[in-house]
């Protein structure tokens, strides 16, 4: 593990030469009700034009964030072309119109197409996305950029394939141990309806464990495997990513999220059988009227059912996505220039993202735009970034090694906005 971690830490030597650390906290400047306005409209224009308006709603909630995010005091910029976002949710609708019209007339060789080749182009989705979106982010007159090469990509993904494999062990394991499964899977191509019913072993059950345990820890390599190559090839200037985390790193806190999530089960259903007795007790009270209080009971149960459904995940995916944020920015940096640190606090996060959610759910979701700001600053101005010497030296020379007109023609073909 020492080895990976030191490896993953080792970037190119750097042209600048040791002095100073100056700290700089990152600010946002932006609030709730200015975005809002932001919002609703893109909202009810998306809703106009039957959501043709996206592209254009995405690139002004994305200037919105980017403008009012200072680093060093200088705002980021997000410079994408419009035409490339249209074009990239074009493709994407006309893909989903294409396989939702395979699956409704039955064309399962086309269905299994469309999945095979949205699995094989899965990695160059990714990158593509990420090349695009590195290269719309400026920062005093800097472009990132995205260097990986489709080898090192196609590389990175071999957990997608690897998931693959695992499924069609299971399946032709499951078959294996019970005769009567492959029995029942023939009779329904056939369309027979004298299929036996197939018996259930624990031999089988600890084979489905098995491929989920596998397919767990296939989603979080690719994960990591994603994550570290985006940095370690993103690019500033001449100066490239500086990665530290290694892959146990992910799966300690996959282990911590699932043991918060089974918490949060635990304590709602013990809340849920304290208000199921206490409403059994009040039936009870009032036998003569139990046919009304059954449907109130329906009711109340069914809506505190979705709600309390909702609560369950909302804890645990909070406090991944916080545990997630410090391990990446305190242990990412830009070569030997700079790095940066967080103080985000977990617990903070996950009360800031429950509060949210109950005020959503209570405005019917106008309070959303306000969330999504208090959540965006709670993360960003919990960032420091440090640099070696002043920032206006650092990134003047940083400007100068930056690639030329050439450079920046090749950065603004590459890649388009595909994923959200």
């Amino acid at each position: 593990m020492n080895q990976e971690r030191s490896g993953g830490a080792a970037g190119p030597m750097s042209t600048f030469m040791p002095q100073a650390i100056d700290a700089h906290p990152v600010e946002f400047t932006g609030s709730g009700g200015e975005y809002f306005r932001v919002w609703i409209v893109n909202v009810l224009l998306s809703i106009v034009t039957l959501g043709i308006y996206t592209p254009w709603a995405r690139r002004r909630t994305a200037q919105y964030f980017y403008s009012h995010t200072l680093v060093a005091g200088s705002p980021l910029e997000f410079t994408a072309q419009q035409r490339k976002m249209v074009m990239g949710f074009v493709m994407l609708m006309l893909l989903t119109i294409a396989y939702n019209i395979a699956v409704r007339t039955g064309q399962d060789t086309a269905v299994g197409l469309f999945l095979l080749t949205g699995a094989a182009l899965a990695p160059f989705i990714w990158a593509s996305a990420m090349r695009f979106r590195l290269a719309a982010t400026r920062w005093r007159g800097l472009r990132l950029q995205f260097t990986a090469s489709w080898k090192e990509v196609y590389i990175a993904s071999w957990p997608v394939f690897a998931l693959a494999l695992v499924w069609f062990g299971v399946f032709f394991g499951m078959q294996m141990l019970s005769p009567d499964l492959a029995q029942a899977l023939e009779a329904v191509e056939e369309e027979s309806s004298k299929a036996p019913m197939p018996s259930f072993t624990p031999a089988m059950g600890g084979l489905l464990l098995l491929g989920l345990v596998l397919s767990i820890l296939c989603f979080i390599r690719l994960e990591y495997n994603f994550k570290s190559l985006l940095v370690l090839k993103a690019q500033l200037g001449a100066e490239k990513g500086r990665w530290k985390p290694v892959y146990m790193d992910f799966v300690k806190i996959w282990l911590a999220t699932v043991a918060v999530f089974i918490l949060c089960v635990v304590g709602i259903a013990v809340l849920v059988g304290v208000l199921a007795g206490s409403s059994i007790a009040l039936m009870a009270s009032q036998s003569e009227r139990m046919g009304l209080w059954m449907i109130v009971v329906g009711i109340v149960s069914a809506v505190v059912g979705f709600f309390m459904l909702i609560l369950a995940s909302a804890p645990a995916r909070a406090y991944r996505e916080a545990r997630m944020f410090q391990l990446m920015w305190n242990n990412i940096g830009v070569s030997h220039v700079a790095r940066f640190k967080s103080h985000l606090k977990s617990g903070s996060y996950v009360g800031l993202r429950i509060k949210n959610m109950l005020l959503s759910l209570l405005t019917l979701g106008l309070y959303r735009p306000f969330a999504r700001v208090s959540e965006y600053r709670m993360k960003v101005e919990s960032v420091t970034l440090h640099v070696k010497g002043g920032v206006e030296q650092v990134a003047g020379a940083m400007v100068r090694q930056q690639q030329g007109a050439l450079g920046d023609a090749l950065a603004d073909a590459a890649g388009l906005d595909l994923i959200g």
